[in-house]
């Protein structure tokens, strides 16, 4: 299907916009960005948009977790002849400045959340290694990722209550990834539902005034990571921005004693770099989590990622995080904010992560799915 986007210049394969690679119904292009202030209040946005050519579906979820209670909205369009338009049901994302400067919005609906946000980076965007895993000559996944930090900027409703974002308070994160992307199915209410065994994993991403690092680990054996992708930015006194790559991590963890999830309560991790010394920052898990199964990861009651839902859907729902059943179906995987220090420097971030049944280290939690 040709599209107004075909005139112009960009095109990666002999085929319009409205397909991609070689046609592979996997393919995906996604958004994702966090916003959360560090005076210590309890609130977290997260925003996400999944563009799947091959499929002709474009889906977003924007939500707000306030405390203990989470606001969801989720939607679904068909591409139909505006496959690179970004924007569903009322959310939008603009990319004013590559690399630099978004701009994201949601119109009011029926969810009670609405915003007009600026994203403004703060360091260099750090690209992670290729994820490519392939099981019996088949590729599971083979995506290419993007993470960078940054400061908000706007205004945010949600239940009635307006919050006004300033870049002094208001820190965050961004990546974008595109490529083939494994479903990890976690949806009880539509089976099969995998399963993962003998794993630690944490994609966390730490951010201070003079630095910042990023880090995906996953490991069946501690330290010995099968997969390890990291990189450090530092402001230097001449006001250049340094960066070195993580080669190594040695990590500490202490869980809670949450019933109803797998839950991190505190955390050290030592980083070796490919030059200079290592370093160590402590994280403390802080209350304010949102999960991300909102936002159809692994697939939430029936929708998952890339879903037809038809020309054009919404949905939208409060969840009490104190609530045992919500807690279940929500499972573990969640963006938790995160307090850090580092010898005299503190900072705030988010951290994901899960242990699988089998590891050797962290035996507590294994009673949760790690995903």
């Amino acid at each position: 299907m040709l599209s107004a986007q075909d005139d112009l210049i960009g095109h990666q394969t002999p085929q319009p916009f409205a397909k991609a690679g070689a046609g592979d119904i996997r393919f995906t292009e996604r958004y994702w960005y966090t916003a959360h202030p560090i005076d210590g209040s309890d609130v977290l946005i997260d925003i996400g948009l999944g563009y799947y050519p091959n499929l002709n579906v474009m889906d977003g979820f924007a939500g707000v977790t306030v405390g203990r209670r989470q606001h969801n909205f989720r939607a679904s369009r068909r591409l139909g002849t505006r496959p690179l338009e970004t924007s569903v049901g009322g959310l939008k994302i603009e990319i004013v400045e590559g690399m630099n400067l978004h701009r994201l919005s949601l119109a009011e609906n029926p969810s009670g959340i609405s915003f007009s946000l600026e994203f403004r980076a703060t360091f260099p965007a750090a690209q992670e290694k290729q994820n490519f895993r392939e099981r019996n000559g088949v590729v599971e996944e083979d995506l290419a990722r993007v993470s960078q930090f940054g400061r908000w900027a706007g205004w945010l409703v949600v239940d009635g209550r307006r919050y006004d974002l300033s870049p002094d308070l208001w820190w965050g994160q961004r990546d974008r990834s595109w490529g083939l992307r494994s479903a990890m199915r976690t949806d009880e209410s539509s089976p099969p539902v995998a399963t993962h065994r003998n794993f630690f994993w944490t994609w966390s991403m730490f951010q201070f005034e003079a630095s910042a690092l990023s880090i995906f680990l996953k490991e069946r054996s501690p330290g010995k990571p099968h997969y390890l992708s990291g990189t450090e930015f530092r402001r230097e006194a001449d006001g250049s921005t340094s960066h070195r790559e993580v080669t190594a991590v040695e990590h500490n963890i202490e869980w809670a004693d949450d019933p109803l999830g797998q839950t991190i309560a505190a955390a050290e991790f030592t980083f070796t770099f490919d030059r200079g010394a290592p370093r160590t920052i402590r994280m403390h898990g802080l209350p304010t989590r949102f999960y991300l199964k909102a936002g159809m990861y692994g697939g939430f009651k029936g929708w998952t990622h890339g879903d037809d839902r038809g020309e054009s859907h919404i949905a939208h729902d409060i969840w009490d995080l104190e609530d045992a059943a919500t807690r279940a179906a929500a499972r573990t995987l969640s963006d938790h904010v995160v307090r850090l220090e580092s010898g005299n420097e503190t900072g705030y971030g988010i951290s994901e992560y899960g242990v699988a049944a089998g590891y050797p280290l962290y035996q507590g939690p294994q009673k949760f799915p790690a995903l």
